[in-house]
């Protein structure tokens, strides 16, 4: 048994309570208040120097093994022109020269002098090893004539979206693509993968996390991997399957379906190929891209709800929405279900309409609000797009008004894990109608993450019974200028009471960790 103190600790339930004492034994919260009962004075006192304690962050949309996997690899997010780009893979390369495949991720036009994104000349120049870059968004990718030539084929070289001349891969020429190439990732690796992404995650403050898989591994084995290693790992996994086939999720016995990839309704604004009810104001001939017809997702989403399954679909432009919405509401009249916590993810461009349909049908959204202050796709540009359509980006204080569940995320690896910057933006919206209270900023990332996941009866606030999974923070975050947000600090991160110092060593105790818990 443990009594921390010396904090201010949060509840972000939903009614806030402030405290300055929390006990825990087995793993579990046994006691929270302001005085300490006398049956408790014999607890190992944990002194917590004067911070602030908060839930467990969660993290309710990313691509877990995605994100490991590039956040082990080459990360282009971050230069300034092509000759750093070059600079940065030649170096790699250097030191990867074993990998049959370079995989990068996060080039963007918008943060290079040269203000377009490279193209397949570009990259010849730099390297004849294979390589593909993914575009910051995670919706297409280019690569060098070496890496397109390996690809088996012309059937996947002709699928649409594939541009021969630049080497762009977009719609579904770059999903085969990704798919195809992701079939060379070694087991070992994967696994030593996952360990680093998880530590960063920890370093983060993240115990919480809504992953979805499934992007090519042949008979679906990176889904399989997500479910065996989230025993050893230190976070409570919660795996979406990206499939339009419920009969794989059902033999699985999982009880969610859904995400990106094959259960995406539409691109991005990145792309440009967000579904749009109205033409892009820089592109009067373009409204972007629907993947599949109305009577094709309303049959997956009456299928799957029958089945008793919660499901997520990306959708970001309104057409995208629209289009679930509906689908949802047929689905809902077939087979009422009173909790269904069906999910409409991103959602960036909803009108009152939208919102009123969505709140009546019950749907959640898993949004993300790093992407209102976003580097790789900047404010500007989405004003160039959108035009006045720009008010209605992530309206969440109308969101929240209008009874909506909501809970944050990163879309990683698109944006990096970070509940901190997710915050910040969540209170310092670019049209400042829609930013929110610090205290909902918080429930975005705690208590409503866990209740999007069935999870809020033992995680997501700081209330007796719960799990013990809590963050230490170096300022109260009700106590501070909002737009100074982003200066918070993580002090701890504890995982059922204890102090996180890291996870598993290497991929063998992964594998051992994840056997033994199975059978625990």
């Amino acid at each position: 048994m443990q009594v921390f103190k010396n904090a201010a600790f949060l509840s972000c339930e939903d009614n806030n309570r402030t405290f300055g004492y929390l006990v825990e034994e087995n793993g579990n919260i046994v006691f929270t208040g302001e005085g300490l009962p006398d049956n408790y004075a014999h607890a190992e006192p944990v002194d917590l120097k004067g911070g602030c304690v908060v839930p467990a962050f969660g993290d309710t949309h990313m691509h877990f093994e995605s994100f490991s996997y590039f956040h082990a690899g080459l990360d282009c997010r971050h230069v300034r022109d092509f000759d750093e780009l070059g600079t940065l893979i030649r170096n790699y390369i250097s030191a990867h020269g074993r990998e049959k495949v370079i995989v990068g991720f996060g080039c963007s036009a918008h943060t290079v002098k040269e203000k377009r994104l490279p193209t397949k000349d570009d990259l010849d120049s730099i390297t004849a090893h294979p390589i593909i870059i993914v575009k910051y968004d995670g919706h297409a990718a280019v690569g060098n004539s070496t890496l397109i030539g390996k690809l088996p084929g012309a059937a996947l070289k002709k699928e649409e979206g594939f541009d021969p001349d630049s080497g762009w891969f977009f719609l579904n020429a770059f999903y085969k693509a990704i798919n195809h190439i992701t079939k060379s990732v070694s087991i070992p690796r994967v696994f030593n993968n996952m360990i680093g992404g998880s530590n960063y995650l920890a370093r983060n403050g993240i115990a919480l996390v809504h992953t979805t898989e499934g992007v090519g591994f042949p008979l679906d084995l990176d889904v399989d991997i997500m479910r065996f290693t989230s025993r050893g790992l230190p976070q409570t996994f919660r795996t979406f399957f990206q499939t339009l086939d419920v009969g794989k999720v059902l033999r699985r016995k999982l009880p969610r379906i859904g995400g990106c990839f094959a259960t995406a309704l539409d691109g991005c604004f990145g792309s440009e190929d967000a579904a749009l009810k109205r033409p892009y104001s820089n592109r009067p001939d373009n409204r972007g891209t629907l993947f599949y017809s109305q009577s094709h997702i309303n049959d997956f989403i009456t299928t799957a709800n029958r089945s008793g399954l919660q499901i997520a679909l990306h959708a970001i432009g309104d057409a995208a929405i629209d289009q679930a919405l509906t689908a949802f509401e047929i689905a809902l009249q077939d087979f009422p279900r009173e909790d269904h916590r069906h999910i409409i993810i991103h959602a960036d461009l909803m009108n009152q309409e939208m919102i009123e349909k969505a709140s009546r049908l019950g749907i959640c959204i898993a949004l993300q609000t790093p992407f209102l202050n976003w580097e790789q796709e900047p404010v500007t540009y989405l004003q160039e797009i959108l035009g006045d359509r720009i008010n209605q980006l992530i309206p969440l204080k109308t969101m929240l008004q209008n009874g909506l569940t909501l809970a944050g995320g990163s879309d990683a690896p698109c944006t990096l894990p970070d509940p901190i910057a997710g915050i910040h933006a969540a209170c310092n919206h670019p049209n400042p109608d829609e930013s929110i209270s610090v205290l909902d900023a918080l429930r975005l990332h705690t208590n409503w993450c866990a209740r999007l996941s069935f999870d809020e009866q033992q995680r997501g606030t700081l209330t007796n019974g719960k799990v013990a999974d809590f963050v230490v923070l170096d300022q109260n975050p009700l106590q501070m200028p909002i737009n100074r947000l982003k200066d918070l600090k993580i002090n701890a991160l504890y995982l059922k009471g204890k102090a996180y110092t890291g996870g598993p060593g290497g991929a063998l105790s992964l594998l051992l960790d994840s056997i033994a818990n199975r059978y625990s």
